[in-house]
């Protein structure tokens, strides 16, 4: 039963990072436009995730350090500040995200002026951070999220033609027709980014170091990473497929929470959409105390200061002050009636353009034996890892010009 608990972090790093409120949004976009056809970026997010994912846990149980401890240590304070100055920058766009994503839930659930949640997200966020343990809340919010899995239910109810939607995602590089070859790349570039958010492998290291993992422990971060995030991969291709099945016919466009849930009210009426929107409500607050997390951690881990759940606040005071203020930094935004969608989109477009500083340290650390000793990576990992640096460094180069040539894939 502890083994089986234990996956919730893998669960929570998951539907946080794969099925938060940006994914949500894109992948609904995606498969409102382009049908299945981008499935393949969805697949080769969560081979990457997972690998990197990997290695960041396992330098976090077998060192009993998070990464970015040690990148600062191995890489120096220039390399881990720009990589810090970039992760902190892309947390607080998704955490403001995040916030306004649990604001926008709540009011579909309510009706209530979405400014009004905001602020009640903020506080419900800062009081978990504040006196609810690691375990309870990966638990909670990781097990809440999975009422995402009402969006593979209506794909079933919905009885498509699954010849055609398979032959959708088996048209790579061929966007339907009235979709621009551009746009296609754009959210190409988009998905992957969402996909590889640098927080999720933060969060996932600095929460092996909350739960005490060692070396021991390296079969249970290989189970977490092999269930959470192709289960996540799994809840973005459904999310897809219903926009697919009955927004794409319609050319419904979305650009707003209840459009993305069109689908399920039509295939599942009111029970069904109640449950959707409770795993949105989690899945969006789990992806909140993620990115607040991270926050923490980051700036936290490089400047040296205490940190840490497992510690009392007063014990960790400026790990705490670090997540106050990204929360209400992240209110301020929101209150200005950004739209938190907009914010979203820019969040996953700009993770694609930080992710080598993420990434490359990570591969490098997860290699030095100083640290490893013979848990060093294989040969199978660095050649995968050595690929994906390829892959990541090409989306970081198109990501701006892509964005700038369609118009953030309006054109």
């Amino acid at each position: 039963m502890k083994r089986l608990l234990g996956v919730a972090l893998g669960i929570l790093t998951a539907i946080g990072g794969f099925v938060d409120i940006g994914d949500l949004v894109t992948n609904a976009v995606v498969g409102s436009r382009f049908g299945l056809s981008l499935v393949w970026v969805v697949v080769v997010g969560v081979v990457g995730i997972c690998l990197f994912a990997e290695m960041s846990g396992r330098v976090a149980a077998v060192s009993g350090r998070a990464t970015f401890e040690i990148i600062r240590e191995r890489l120096g304070p220039r390399m881990a500040g720009a990589n810090l100055v970039a992760s902190f920058a892309i947390n607080l766009l998704t955490l403001t995200a995040e916030v306004g994503g649990i604001a926008l839930a709540l009011h579909l659930a309510s009706s209530v002026e979405p400014r009004l949640w905001i602020v009640v997200a903020a506080a419900a966020v800062w009081l978990v951070l504040w006196r609810v343990k690691f375990s309870i809340m990966e638990n909670v919010a990781g097990l809440l999220g999975l009422l995402l899995v009402g969006f593979g239910v209506a794909l079933f109810l919905l009885g498509p033609d699954w010849g055609d939607l398979l032959a959708q995602a088996a048209s790579i590089g061929q966007p339907p027709g009235g979709q621009s070859m551009g746009s296609y790349w754009f959210y190409a570039v988009a998905l992957f980014g969402a996909a590889m958010t640098p927080y999720e492998v933060f969060f996932f290291s600095s929460g092996a170091v909350e739960e005490k993992w060692t070396a021991k422990d390296l079969s249970q971060n290989r189970l977490n990473v092999l269930t959470g995030f192709p289960l996540g991969g799994l809840l973005s291709v459904a999310i897809a497929a219903c926009a697919a099945v009955v927004l794409m016919p319609q050319s419904i466009e979305v650009s707003s929470l209840s459009q993305i849930v069109l689908p399920v009210a039509q295939a599942g009426g009111t029970l069904l959409l109640a449950v959707v929107i409770l795993g949105i409500v989690a899945a969006t607050f789990g992806a909140a105390l993620e990115t607040a997390l991270s926050s923490g951690y980051t700036v936290a881990q490089y400047l040296g200061w205490s940190w840490g759940k497992f510690r009392r606040p007063a014990k960790a005071a400026r790990f705490h002050l670090t997540m106050i203020v990204a929360l209400l930094i992240a209110v301020g935004i929101l209150m200005t009636s950004v739209d938190p969608i907009a914010v979203t989109e820019m969040s996953v477009v700009f993770s694609a353009v930080a992710l080598p500083l993420t990434y490359v340290p990570i591969l490098v650390v997860a290699n030095d034996p100083e640290y490893m000793g013979e848990h060093v990576s294989g040969k199978v990992a660095n050649a995968l890892g050595s690929v994906y640096l390829v892959i990541v460094l090409v989306a970081a180069l198109a990501a701006i010009p892509l964005m700038i040539a369609t118009g953030a894939g309006s054109a």
